[in-house]
């Protein structure tokens, strides 16, 4: 019997958001900006402790929200804890945004923002970043004075690695006094640069972070939104009762109370993300100027194949073929013989022409 099942429209017409290829481990991770060395110690003792009886239970949050939110520099009702990154970003969709109603991106970025405006049903709008990946502020903010619903601006952004200075995200929020500005801050770490103490002056403004990049927790998904009490107790009636698994948390306190670990590897990435550049660079590749754990590359017509070739030989990249262009590819710093080996290999399979 053919049973016609009513999905939406929205759902039929969209692509599905493809998550990594399954059969990565053990290979040379630098294709979703992972930590891949690993989470620190801390966390490993922390899961080790969890008890039959805790996870038999479910999740409380008042505690360890207040010591995550501590470190923080925030008050426990200035943090939302959320299952994952991507979750901290679908709340907004769930709070803000309604049928035929828009929002605004910035591209190349992040696809997660376009995906769930789709669901959603949302109106896109798009201003791009130019040929050398500089933010358009001007464009920016022209759309801005359209009043859109939500603003998402990840910063640094991916996959660019382009980091808008504070004197621009002010402007950004002084025009967007009718917009919900969301700065997806999933690399800040590396950055060096968080708009966190900013919440207290802009009450539109919502930060959403990441314990799946420098803290190496991607496996746990655990993310937060941060922003003023009074702007997250709307966020928090889109939440469901217990979105945040107990390992989650303990690995997230254990991260933070380990931040000497954190902050090693976050030097460790920016010296070899810097090295690595200027080894691409020698070589004639065209590069981006990062605040991220990941490189914007450009290596030409003859990029995909070297892309394929590196696959084969187990070196996971990530072109950007369908949103750049030819040749375009976002490499994660992994450790430094991981970036040795890679700069091997291209040495070895590729040619400036």
């Amino acid at each position: 019997m053919k049973t016609r099942l009513p999905v939406r429209a929205a759902i039929l017409k969209r692509k599905t958001y493809e998550a990594p290829a399954e059969g990565r481990a053990g290979k040379i991770r630098l294709d979703f900006n992972e930590n891949t060395a690993g989470c620190g110690p801390a966390v490993i003792r922390a899961l080790a402790k969890l008890s039959p009886q805790q996870l038999a239970m479910y999740p409380e949050y008042q505690k360890p929200t207040a010591r995550i939110a501590r470190h923080l520099g925030v008050h426990p009702n200035e943090l939302l804890l959320t299952n994952g990154g991507d979750d901290a970003l679908r709340v907004f969709f769930d709070t803000f945004v309604e049928p035929r109603t828009h929002i605004l991106i910035c591209e190349p970025t992040f696809p997660i923002y376009r995906y769930y405006a789709e669901i959603a049903s949302a109106r896109i709008e798009v201003c791009r970043y130019d040929l050398q990946q500089r933010f358009p502020l001007a464009e920016v903010l022209t759309a801005l004075r359209r009043k859109p619903r939500v603003f998402f601006l990840a910063n640094p952004n991916n996959p660019t690695g382009t980091l808008v200075a504070p004197a621009a995200l002010r402007r950004i929020l002084n025009v967007a006094t009718n917009t919900v500005v969301v700065f997806d801050e999933a690399y800040a770490d590396f950055s060096g640069f968080s708009a966190i103490p900013w919440i207290h002056r802009y009450p539109n403004l919502f930060i959403a972070r990441t314990f799946s990049k420098a803290a190496g927790l991607a496996a746990l998904r655990l993310g937060a939104v941060l922003a003023n009490k009074e702007s997250l107790a709307l966020v928090r009636r889109a939440m469901p009762p217990f979105p945040v698994n107990l390992a989650a948390l303990f690995g997230a306190e254990a991260a933070l109370t380990d931040r000497k670990t954190v902050r090693a590897y976050v030097r460790n990435i920016r010296r070899t993300r810097d090295s690595f550049a200027n080894g691409l660079q020698k070589l004639g590749v065209t590069t981006f100027p990062s605040a991220g754990n990941f490189l914007l590359a450009n290596f030409g017509p003859a990029g995909p194949a070297l892309f394929d070739k590196l696959e084969r030989r187990g070196i996971l990249l990530r072109p950007r073929t369908n949103d750049i262009g030819t040749g375009f590819v976002r490499i994660t710093i992994g450790t430094q013989s991981e970036m040795k080996i890679l700069l091997e290999q291209i040495r070895k399979h590729w040619s400036a022409g």
